[in-house]
Formats: C-alpha cells, structure tokens, sequence
C-alpha cells in the first residue's frame, strides 16, 4: 500500500499538524497518532525528510504518512485477470471490491489485492471504478508506459460500454437510444453527486435493450451512469444513492451480506494501445 498523500491547503498561520487535522486523512488518523508518526520521523515530505508538526504550514505543500489498517469485511469474490503483458494488467472486477484503497478500504481493493498476488508495487490503475461497479478495470504494470495509457482516458480515446438492469417501465423511445447531457458536481462530504447548473460535463447514450439496459458514458463523472438512469425514471437496481439514499442496502457489505450488488457493469472496453498500436478489446464475463 503506497504512504497517504495531503495536500497542505493552509498557509504559515497555521501548523503543519493543525493542517494535516483539516483534512479527511489527517482526521481519520488523529492528533495522538499524527504526532506519534512524527515523533518516529513517519512524517516526511515529498523527498522523504521528516515533518516536523510544530512548523507553519505551507500552502500546497505535500506531506506523506501510513495510516493504520482498518479492519476490513473480506470481499469473497474473485479478481479474475482478462490480460496480462509486459504493460498492461486487465482485470474483470467484482463488485463491492474498490479500485484503490480509500477511507476505510485498504486491503480489499483491487489494486492491493493485484500488487500482492503478481508481486508487483509498481501496478497503478490506469482508470477507476466505482466500488459498488463491476466490470473491465485497466492497470499498467510499471510507470514508463503509464502516462501514455492515462492520457488515452484522458482524452477521450477509449470506447466504454455498461450494462445495467432497472426495475422500472422506462419509456419504449429509449430503445432508439437516447442522450443524456447535464452537469454534474460531488462535493466533499456528500454521499451523492447533484445536477446543477452551468456547462455540460456529464454525456451519456442510454438504450434500452432486450434484457436491461446499455448505456455509453463519453464522459466520466462520479456517478454518472447512475444519476442518469435515476433520471429518466429508471434506477439501477440495488443502488443505494439514487435516486433515494437507502442506508440500510449501503450497509449490507459491512455485515457480510454481498446478496445485493448494484446491478450495473462496466461490459467492455476498446482502444487502440498507444505503445504497440495494436487494437484492444476486453468483455467482462460478469452478469
């Protein structure tokens, strides 16, 4: 697991450790063991030197550190690999599995999980999904190439399909396609993403097909596909935030009850490699 990175966003009338506490990371670890680090020089800046927490903070200066493990439920589905070379590691995500640690999921994430069963620290994603999201999920096996495959996301340049299954009548018009085009922000702290005004950020081309749905994000905002299918009045089954937030489905993993996963997918993914040229095309075998 790679040391956590903060961003320090207060200037020199503020400490190093007042600032380090203004941040989620920083909060969930606390003073006690925030100065504990320090005092064992596991407070250090970007070029390993430690930190003392005493000193002003510097605005947009980077300060790392390891936090403690949480105790994880153990996600007991399988990290099942769809490609494997010399740059490129893909793999078919279960869901319920987070693509990288965050909060309170560390060890039971994907990239943890692929770094210690090909013995590999440099693996990196190249893209993420959601926790909840099953499906087609791109690492890169070491940083020369990486860029280079990040930049294809980046720009646009990679064909993503979902599936996704609604207990809803959606309209029969959708079956001609329809596309969906808004602007959608998430803001820290809040659980869900919202439609606001201002210019579109967020496109999506949903259809409905024989059995679900087949949606084609041209964008990726957090939430997207999900949001969009809540608004045309056809939720995706077992979502836990929209179009309602509805604790006690979001806390079922936690107690070891994986019986209801949000049932959307990401299907496929297409490219063209920008190291080898070759074209590339993966299915996820999920349903």
């Amino acid at each position: 697991m790679d040391a956590t990175r903060v961003i320090l966003r207060h200037d020199e009338s503020t400490t190093v450790l007042d600032a380090l506490l203004a941040s989620s990371s920083g909060a969930e670890v606390g003073a006690e063991a925030l100065v504990a680090r320090a005092d064992a020089g596991e407070v250090v800046d970007i070029d390993g030197r430690p930190v003392a927490l005493d000193a002003p903070s510097r605005r947009n200066v980077a300060v790392f550190f390891y936090r403690d493990l949480p105790v994880e439920t153990p996600i007991p589905f399988d990290l099942e690999i769809l490609y494997d070379d010399e740059n490129l590691v893909v793999v078919d995500k279960p869901h319920f599995l987070a693509t990288m640690p965050r909060g309170r999921h560390v060890t039971q994430t994907a990239l943890v999980r692929l770094r210690r069963e090909l013995g590999n620290d440099a693996l990196a994603p190249v893209h993420r999904l959601d926790r909840l999201t099953a499906g087609v999920l791109v690492f890169t096996r070491r940083p020369a190439v990486r860029a280079a495959y990040q930049e294809l996301f980046a720009a646009r340049r990679v064909y993503k399909e979902y599936r996704a299954h609604s207990d809803a009548t959606a309209d029969e018009d959708l079956r001609d396609g329809i596309r969906v085009a808004n602007r959608i922000e998430k803001r820290a702290g809040d659980l869900r993403a919202h439609v606001v005004d201002g210019p579109v950020n967020a496109i999506s081309t949903i259809t409905r097909t024989d059995d679900g749905f087949r949606l084609v994000p041209e964008t990726g905002r957090t939430h997207q596909l999900r949001m969009h299918m809540a608004g045309l009045g056809a939720p995706i089954v077992d979502d836990p935030l929209y179009p309602d937030v509805r604790p006690e489905l979001a806390e079922l993993p936690d107690h070891g009850d994986f019986s209801r996963p949000l049932q959307l997918v990401a299907s496929a993914l297409r490219f063209t490699d920008p190291i080898t040229g070759a074209d590339r095309s993966f299915e996820s075998r999920r349903r």
